[in-house]
């Protein structure tokens, strides 16, 4: 944590972007694939803490850390020195062929955690993407099924496989068809649609019961199914925490059905919600759980944590060139070692945060809910005369408080996501309320 005497403060110097920045977007521009979102016009120079400077000297209050990855902030003394370390040492050596020391603590570190689970073996990969994928081959290997169910509102990546199970956006979809086949997708129980006079764990139990009557009875039967593949809490759809009984319910129903259940914790992992992973939030085990984002603090590694009985695919079957990577190996140690004293401090200042941005939705009645525990919470945001989500403004207000120095990030049709690096405190969280206050008062609901 940041010592407060010499605490940051935003701070901006020249108009967004700076000359500086305005010469590297132009150069961007010219090669950049227009596939590229560029949420605003941010060129990052330096970081340090929840602290980003742009090239032109500027600084901002990262409560987004590059889509929750930079974990444990900008420059953390324990993660740079590993990483130094690891550079010194060796750079790379194929882990599918060869050992290295970091490789291997990687896998016990990420075997200890979820102890639900049992005994564990493990994959690691570069991306959540790529560990969706192998997670998908693992599934049906072991299985010797080869249907997957997922859930609207999921979001699992983009290649073609990962993109068969994302469904939060069509825009993701769109012109890439067709997809793998045998793939169904569940409706995700949202408790803001929970109806009235009923509770929110009815109302999970009756996504349950929907998934026995609406896809096993007459899109595919269970038997077929290798796995079903869900966000703990969803991410990209909006950050939506379910009810408990939903995934306590999915996990009987993969019981009884001999079906794997997976949690995609890419985003909901390490730390993120206050524990490692949103697996012992929920008290829930699955099969297998796919981890990326925030394990590497932003150097590029995934992992697939599988349960030993479950992880039966044979020598060769399966493989990466560069997964587990020495650097990033070492620099997921470090980030976990980092992570395991931070979550008492991640769950006090989540709920801190929660709290002040609830106490913000009475002077903003645009707030229409904020929820999620940890440092995964969403605000969202609604017409209040309607009710109806209100993209545009989200959009507008990710403008209006980047140029006051915050740095925030939309997920879902109109929710804010607040996933700041792990190691932010009260005087952060302070700052961050202070000029989302002072940006949601230029904005006309």
């Amino acid at each position: 944590m940041m010592n407060n005497k010499n605490a940051l403060e935003p701070m901006i110097k020249t108009e967004l972007p700076g000359p500086l920045g305005r010469a590297i977007i132009a150069r961007d521009a010219a090669f950049a694939s227009p596939s590229l979102i560029k949420e605003y016009a941010l060129v990052a120079d330096r970081g340090q803490g929840c602290f980003i400077d742009d090239v032109d000297g500027n600084r901002f209050l990262d409560m987004m850390a590059g889509i929750a990855v930079s974990s444990t902030g900008y420059a953390h003394p324990h993660v740079m020195g590993a990483v130094k370390e690891a550079i010194e040492r060796v750079w790379h050596i194929c882990g599918t062929d060869f050992y290295t020391e970091a490789y291997t603590r990687l896998m016990e570190k990420l075997g200890s955690y979820v102890p639900q689970m049992g005994q564990k073996k493990i994959f690691l990969a570069n991306t959540g993407t790529e560990a969706i994928e192998g997670a998908m081959k693992l599934a049906r290997y072991h299985t010797k099924r080869k249907g997957f169910m997922s859930f609207y509102g999921g979001f699992h990546g983009r290649t073609l496989g990962a993109l068969s199970l994302t469904a939060s956006k069509v825009k993701y979809r769109d012109h890439f068809g067709p997809f793998i086949p045998g793939v169904v997708h569940g409706k995700f129980p949202n408790p803001t649609d929970c109806p009235k006079g009923m509770t929110e764990e009815e109302f999970g139990l009756k996504a349950i019961e929907d998934i026995r009557r609406t896809i096993f009875d007459r899109v595919m039967a269970p038997t077929e199914l290798a796995a079903i593949f869900v966000e703990p809490i969803q991410g990209e759809g909006g950050y939506v925490t379910p009810p408990l009984s939903f995934l306590k319910g999915l996990r009987e129903l993969c019981d009884e059905e001999g079906i794997l259940l997976v949690f995609d914790e890419i985003q909901s992992g390490v730390g993120r919600t206050g524990h490692m992973f949103a697996a012992e939030y929920f008290d829930v085990a699955p099969d297998i759980i796919t981890s990326a984002k925030g394990l590497g603090s932003g150097l590029p590694i995934g992992a697939i944590i599988a349960k030993d009985s479950v992880m039966t695919w044979g020598r060769g079957t399966h493989g990466s060139t560069f997964g587990g990577n020495n650097v990033s190996c070492a620099a997921a140690v470090a980030t976990l070692d980092v992570v395991e004293t931070l979550l008492p401090e991640i769950r006090e200042n989540g709920a801190y945060l929660s709290k002040r941005l609830k106490d913000l939705s009475t002077k903003h009645p645009v707030i229409a809910d904020v929820r999620g525990p940890g440092f995964m919470i969403g605000m969202e945001l609604r017409d209040p005369a309607t009710g109806r989500p209100v993209p545009e403004m989200m959009a507008e207000l990710e403008q209006i408080a980047f140029r006051k120095g915050l740095l925030l990030l939309g997920c879902g049709q109109s929710t804010i996501r607040f996933a700041p690096p792990l190691v932010c405190g009260k005087h952060e969280i302070d700052i961050a309320v202070r000029l989302l206050d002072a940006s949601l008062s230029q904005i006309k609901a």
